[in-house]
C-alpha cells in the first residue's frame, strides 16, 4: 500500500471531520516518521505490513472521534510541541491570538516583568510566552493535578523555566504582583449543544463548561485580578465569540481601563482585556 493511495482512503473514511485531510496526514506522518512535506514529495513509497498495522488501528480511533492530538499525544501551539493528554484541553490556534496581544504588552522580551497563566492546563500560552521573552518571569497555576504535572513536563521538555503551583484560579498566591494576567478559562454554557459535538466530547468539562451562561469563572477572574495587577497591569481573558460585549462590560464595571476585545483567525471576538491603574481615575 502506497501513501497516496492510504492517504485518500483515510480522507474518506473521515469524512465526518471538517480536517479530513490534515488527520489523515497527521496519522501518516506519525507511522512514518516524517513531515507532509516527505508525504507529498514521495506518494508512492509503500509501507510496510506493521505500518499499514499501526495506520489502522490508529485510524479506528479517530473515526471513533477521538481527537487526532488525543492520539499523538502532541499538539503544535505557536510553533511549540505541546504534549497533551484527555486530562487537559488541546491548545487550539484561535489562541494563539491571546498570545500575539500578550506579547505586545511585554516590551524588551520581558525583561524584569512578571506575568501569570491562569489555569494554564499544557502549559501552552505560558510556554509561548516565555519562548518569545527569555527575560520575563513567568506563572502558571492549575488546580487539576494530571494537567499541572503535563505542564511541568512539557516546560521541562522544551528547556524553559516557568514556577508552576497547585491553585484553585488565585488562592494560591500571597502577595505576588504581575504586569500581565492571562487566561482561556472555561466558558461554555453547560447546555450548549456543540459539547456533545466534534473534539470537546473527549476534552475535560471541567475546563470548558462554566455557571450562569458560561461567565462564573470569567466574572470571578475579573473581580479578584486587580488585587494581583501591577499599576498599569493589563489582564487579558478568552471568551466565546457571543460573549465579548458581556466581557468588556464586567471589565468596565470592575474599574478597568482601555477595555477592548481582539478577533481570533476565523474574524470572531476572542480574547477581550483592560488596564488596571487602582484608584487612579486615568
Amino acid at each position: 500500500m502506497q501513501i497516496a493511495s492510504l492517504r485518500q482512503q483515510l480522507i474518506q473514511r473521515f469524512a465526518d471531520s471538517d480536517s479530513a485531510a490534515l488527520d489523515a496526514d497527521c496519522l501518516l506522518c506519525a507511522v512514518l516518521s516524517c513531515t507532509r512535506t516527505f508525504l507529498r514529495t514521495w506518494p508512492e513509497q509503500a509501507l510496510t505490513p506493521e505500518q499499514v498495522e499501526q495506520l489502522e488501528q490508529l485510524a479506528i480511533r479517530r473515526e471513533q472521534g477521538e481527537p487526532v492530538a488525543y492520539i499523538l499525544g502532541v499538539r503544535e501551539f505557536w510553533s511549540l510541541p505541546i504534549q497533551v493528554s484527555p486530562a487537559t484541553l488541546i491548545p487550539r490556534p484561535d489562541t494563539e491570538c491571546l498570545v500575539e496581544w500578550a506579547l505586545s504588552l511585554l516590551p524588551e522580551r520581558g525583561q524584569g516583568l512578571k506575568a501569570l497563566d491562569l489555569g494554564t492546563g499544557t502549559g501552552a500560552i505560558a510556554l509561548a510566552l516565555k519562548s518569545e521573552c527569555p527575560g520575563l518571569t513567568m506563572w502558571a497555576l492549575e488546580r487539576e493535578p494530571a494537567a499541572l504535572e503535563l505542564a511541568r513536563r512539557n516546560a521541562a521538555r522544551l528547556g524553559f523555566s516557568v514556577k508552576f503551583l497547585a491553585s484553585n484560579w488565585f488562592s494560591a498566591l500571597n502577595e505576588q504582583n504581575f504586569h500581565l494576567i492571562v487566561s482561556n478559562p472555561p466558558y461554555i454554557d453547560a447546555a450548549d449543544p456543540h459539547l456533545a459535538q466534534g473534539d470537546v466530547r473527549f476534552e475535560p468539562l471541567s475546563a470548558l463548561v462554566a455557571e450562569e451562561d458560561g461567565l462564573a469563572d470569567i466574572r470571578q477572574l475579573i473581580d479578584q485580578a486587580p488585587e494581583y495587577l501591577t499599576d498599569g497591569g493589563w489582564l487579558l481573558l478568552e471568551h466565546g465569540w457571543q460573549q465579548a460585549q458581556a466581557v468588556r462590560e464586567l471589565l468596565l464595571a470592575r474599574g478597568f481601563h482601555a477595555v477592548m476585545t481582539r478577533q481570533d483567525l476565523g474574524g470572531q471576538d476572542r480574547v477581550s482585556g483592560g488596564q488596571w491603574f487602582g484608584d487612579v481615575a486615568r
